[in-house]
Protein backbone atom coordinates (compact mmCIF):
# COMPACT_ATOMS: atom_id res chain seq x y z
CA UNK A 1 0.00 0.00 0.00
CA UNK A 2 1.29 3.41 -1.01
CA UNK A 3 1.38 6.09 1.77
CA UNK A 4 -0.39 9.07 0.67
CA UNK A 5 -0.33 11.08 4.24
CA UNK A 6 1.87 13.88 4.85
CA UNK A 7 4.00 13.65 8.02
CA UNK A 8 3.27 14.90 10.77
CA UNK A 9 6.42 16.08 12.23
CA UNK A 10 6.92 18.68 14.55
CA UNK A 11 9.25 21.58 12.52
CA UNK A 12 12.83 21.30 13.69
CA UNK A 13 13.28 24.54 15.43
CA UNK A 14 16.74 24.50 17.24
CA UNK A 15 19.47 27.37 16.47
CA UNK A 16 22.41 26.59 14.53
CA UNK A 17 24.54 27.27 17.86
CA UNK A 18 22.26 24.40 19.57
CA UNK A 19 22.16 21.91 16.52
CA UNK A 20 25.88 22.00 15.46
CA UNK A 21 26.40 21.24 19.31
CA UNK A 22 24.94 18.23 19.89
CA UNK A 23 27.44 14.81 19.70
CA UNK A 24 26.06 13.33 16.31
CA UNK A 25 24.27 10.21 18.26
CA UNK A 26 22.12 12.67 20.40
CA UNK A 27 21.70 14.93 17.48
CA UNK A 28 20.15 11.33 15.47
CA UNK A 29 17.94 10.29 18.57
CA UNK A 30 16.28 13.59 18.56
CA UNK A 31 15.57 12.76 14.83
CA UNK A 32 14.25 9.92 15.29
CA UNK A 33 12.49 10.84 18.58
CA UNK A 34 10.85 13.59 16.00
CA UNK A 35 10.48 11.12 13.27
CA UNK A 36 8.26 8.83 15.53
CA UNK A 37 6.26 11.24 16.98
CA UNK A 38 5.51 12.31 13.90
CA UNK A 39 4.68 9.12 12.25
CA UNK A 40 7.16 9.77 9.84
CA UNK A 41 7.75 7.46 6.49
CA UNK A 42 9.88 9.10 4.35
CA UNK A 43 12.86 10.76 5.57
CA UNK A 44 12.88 13.43 2.45
CA UNK A 45 9.92 14.76 3.61
CA UNK A 46 10.88 15.02 7.27
CA UNK A 47 13.86 16.65 5.82
CA UNK A 48 11.64 19.19 3.55
CA UNK A 49 9.44 19.73 6.47
CA UNK A 50 12.33 21.04 8.73
CA UNK A 51 12.97 23.29 6.28
CA UNK A 52 9.81 24.77 5.47
CA UNK A 53 8.80 24.81 9.06
CA UNK A 54 11.58 24.95 11.08
CA UNK A 55 15.66 26.21 11.20
CA UNK A 56 16.95 23.67 8.67
CA UNK A 57 16.50 26.45 5.99
CA UNK A 58 20.17 27.16 7.61
CA UNK A 59 22.46 25.09 5.81
CA UNK A 60 24.64 24.11 8.10
CA UNK A 61 21.98 22.76 10.24
CA UNK A 62 20.36 21.10 6.91
CA UNK A 63 23.99 19.35 6.76
CA UNK A 64 23.98 18.71 10.26
CA UNK A 65 20.32 16.83 10.05
CA UNK A 66 21.30 14.95 6.97
CA UNK A 67 24.34 13.48 8.81
CA UNK A 68 21.91 12.30 11.97
CA UNK A 69 19.97 10.67 9.07
CA UNK A 70 23.02 8.86 7.76
CA UNK A 71 23.78 8.09 11.34
CA UNK A 72 20.49 6.23 12.09
CA UNK A 73 21.11 4.67 9.32
CA UNK A 74 24.59 3.59 9.50
CA UNK A 75 23.47 2.16 12.49
CA UNK A 76 20.30 -0.15 11.33
CA UNK A 77 17.92 2.35 13.51
CA UNK A 78 15.46 2.67 10.47
CA UNK A 79 15.50 0.99 7.58
CA UNK A 80 13.96 1.10 3.89
CA UNK A 81 10.56 0.33 4.09
CA UNK A 82 9.59 -2.47 1.20
CA UNK A 83 5.84 -1.61 1.20
CA UNK A 84 6.21 1.73 0.04
CA UNK A 85 7.15 2.56 -3.52
CA UNK A 86 9.69 5.55 -2.53
CA UNK A 87 13.54 4.58 -2.12
CA UNK A 88 13.38 7.82 0.42
CA UNK A 89 10.83 5.25 2.32
CA UNK A 90 12.26 4.75 5.69
CA UNK A 91 10.59 2.41 8.80
CA UNK A 92 12.29 2.91 12.81
CA UNK A 93 13.53 -0.45 13.40
CA UNK A 94 13.11 -2.58 16.34
CA UNK A 95 16.30 -1.73 17.29
CA UNK A 96 15.44 1.70 16.86
CA UNK A 97 12.34 1.46 19.11
CA UNK A 98 14.63 -0.13 21.40
CA UNK A 99 17.02 2.45 21.46
CA UNK A 100 14.50 5.41 21.69
CA UNK A 101 13.15 3.83 24.88
CA UNK A 102 16.43 2.42 26.69
CA UNK A 103 18.67 5.26 25.10
CA UNK A 104 21.82 4.77 23.32
CA UNK A 105 24.17 3.23 25.72
CA UNK A 106 22.56 -0.58 24.92
CA UNK A 107 23.33 0.37 21.37
CA UNK A 108 26.70 1.54 21.90
CA UNK A 109 27.34 -1.16 24.53
CA UNK A 110 25.95 -3.68 21.38
CA UNK A 111 28.58 -2.40 18.88
CA UNK A 112 31.50 -2.74 21.44
CA UNK A 113 30.64 -6.95 21.48
CA UNK A 114 30.53 -6.31 17.79
CA UNK A 115 34.05 -7.91 17.04
CA UNK A 116 34.47 -11.47 17.23
CA UNK A 117 34.52 -13.18 20.94
CA UNK A 118 36.33 -15.67 21.89
CA UNK A 119 34.84 -18.68 20.79
CA UNK A 120 34.37 -20.07 24.45
CA UNK A 121 31.94 -17.10 24.64
CA UNK A 122 30.63 -15.97 21.38
CA UNK A 123 27.36 -17.34 21.02
CA UNK A 124 25.82 -18.14 24.27
CA UNK A 125 26.91 -14.72 25.82
CA UNK A 126 26.01 -12.89 22.69
CA UNK A 127 22.87 -14.14 22.82
CA UNK A 128 22.39 -13.37 26.91
CA UNK A 129 23.52 -9.77 26.37
CA UNK A 130 21.67 -8.60 23.67
CA UNK A 131 18.72 -10.17 25.39
CA UNK A 132 19.07 -7.70 28.18
CA UNK A 133 20.53 -10.49 30.46
CA UNK A 134 23.86 -8.53 31.58
CA UNK A 135 24.58 -10.06 34.60
CA UNK A 136 24.05 -13.67 33.47
CA UNK A 137 26.09 -12.61 30.31
CA UNK A 138 29.14 -11.21 32.36
CA UNK A 139 29.02 -14.86 35.00
CA UNK A 140 28.83 -16.82 31.76
CA UNK A 141 32.17 -15.21 30.45
CA UNK A 142 34.05 -15.07 33.81
CA UNK A 143 33.13 -18.75 34.14
CA UNK A 144 34.69 -19.66 31.01
CA UNK A 145 37.74 -18.00 32.15
CA UNK A 146 37.68 -20.18 35.30
CA UNK A 147 36.82 -23.63 33.19
CA UNK A 148 39.69 -22.55 31.21
CA UNK A 149 42.29 -22.45 33.95
CA UNK A 150 41.42 -25.39 35.89
CA UNK A 151 42.09 -27.36 32.41
CA UNK A 152 45.22 -25.87 31.38
CA UNK A 153 46.35 -25.87 35.02
CA UNK A 154 44.76 -29.80 35.53
CA UNK A 155 43.43 -28.96 38.90
CA UNK A 156 40.81 -30.44 40.80
CA UNK A 157 36.93 -29.01 40.88
CA UNK A 158 37.60 -28.13 44.77
CA UNK A 159 40.13 -25.60 43.87
CA UNK A 160 37.44 -22.70 43.20
CA UNK A 161 37.63 -18.69 42.15
CA UNK A 162 40.51 -17.03 43.79
CA UNK A 163 42.34 -19.58 45.15
CA UNK A 164 42.43 -21.68 41.67
CA UNK A 165 43.61 -18.40 40.34
CA UNK A 166 46.68 -17.71 42.97
CA UNK A 167 47.52 -21.65 42.27
CA UNK A 168 47.40 -21.62 38.86
CA UNK A 169 49.89 -17.79 38.44
CA UNK A 170 51.85 -18.23 41.65
CA UNK A 171 55.12 -16.82 41.03
CA UNK A 172 57.02 -18.16 43.61
CA UNK A 173 55.76 -22.05 43.27
CA UNK A 174 55.83 -21.85 40.22
CA UNK A 175 52.32 -22.30 39.45
CA UNK A 176 51.51 -24.37 36.35
CA UNK A 177 50.10 -21.54 34.23
CA UNK A 178 53.72 -19.23 35.70
CA UNK A 179 55.43 -18.31 32.82
CA UNK A 180 59.04 -18.84 33.82
CA UNK A 181 60.44 -16.89 31.53
CA UNK A 182 58.93 -13.96 32.68
CA UNK A 183 60.16 -11.23 35.15
CA UNK A 184 58.91 -12.02 39.20
CA UNK A 185 57.11 -8.36 38.71
CA UNK A 186 55.66 -9.71 35.59
CA UNK A 187 54.26 -13.28 36.80
CA UNK A 188 53.20 -11.68 40.04
CA UNK A 189 51.19 -9.08 37.55
CA UNK A 190 49.43 -12.08 35.63
CA UNK A 191 48.75 -13.71 38.90
CA UNK A 192 46.77 -10.41 40.04
CA UNK A 193 44.91 -10.08 36.46
CA UNK A 194 43.17 -13.05 36.83
CA UNK A 195 42.47 -13.33 40.22
CA UNK A 196 41.20 -9.94 40.04
CA UNK A 197 38.76 -10.54 37.42
CA UNK A 198 37.59 -13.51 39.12
CA UNK A 199 37.14 -11.58 42.43
CA UNK A 200 35.48 -9.05 41.34
CA UNK A 201 33.44 -10.25 38.05
CA UNK A 202 32.61 -14.35 38.88
CA UNK A 203 32.70 -14.90 43.02
CA UNK A 204 30.07 -11.99 43.19
CA UNK A 205 27.67 -13.72 41.13
CA UNK A 206 27.94 -17.07 42.16
CA UNK A 207 26.95 -16.33 45.85
CA UNK A 208 23.95 -13.19 45.17
CA UNK A 209 22.00 -11.92 42.65
CA UNK A 210 24.49 -8.80 40.88
CA UNK A 211 22.93 -6.42 38.84
CA UNK A 212 24.45 -4.61 35.73
CA UNK A 213 22.40 -1.91 35.12
CA UNK A 214 24.63 -0.72 32.99
CA UNK A 215 25.57 -2.58 29.41
CA UNK A 216 28.68 -0.30 29.10
CA UNK A 217 30.16 -2.05 32.20
CA UNK A 218 28.84 -4.96 31.01
CA UNK A 219 30.29 -5.42 27.84
CA UNK A 220 34.05 -4.28 29.14
CA UNK A 221 33.81 -7.08 31.62
CA UNK A 222 32.82 -9.28 28.72
CA UNK A 223 35.49 -7.78 26.56
CA UNK A 224 37.86 -8.59 29.78
CA UNK A 225 36.67 -12.14 29.72
CA UNK A 226 37.11 -12.07 26.06
CA UNK A 227 41.12 -10.73 26.22
CA UNK A 228 41.77 -13.74 28.94
CA UNK A 229 40.60 -15.83 26.98
CA UNK A 230 42.91 -15.15 24.32
CA UNK A 231 46.02 -14.99 27.32
CA UNK A 232 45.09 -18.39 27.73
CA UNK A 233 45.63 -19.60 24.52
CA UNK A 234 48.42 -18.35 24.31
CA UNK A 235 49.37 -19.92 27.47
CA UNK A 236 48.33 -22.73 26.20
CA UNK A 237 50.47 -23.03 23.13
CA UNK A 238 53.65 -22.54 25.51
CA UNK A 239 52.72 -25.60 27.18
Amino acid sequence: MIRLCHDLSMAWDKTREETLALPINALALLILADYSAGQGWNWQNWMRGAEQQGTARDKEINAALGEGWQWLMTHGLVARDSSQSSVDAYRITRLGRETLEYGVDKLTAAERLGVALHPRIAQRVESQFLLGEYDLAVFAAMREVEIRVRDLAGASDGVLGTKLMQWAFAPAAPGPLADPKAEGSEQEAAMNLFKGAIGLFKNPASHRAVSYEDPLIASDVILLADLLLRLLDRIDKRL
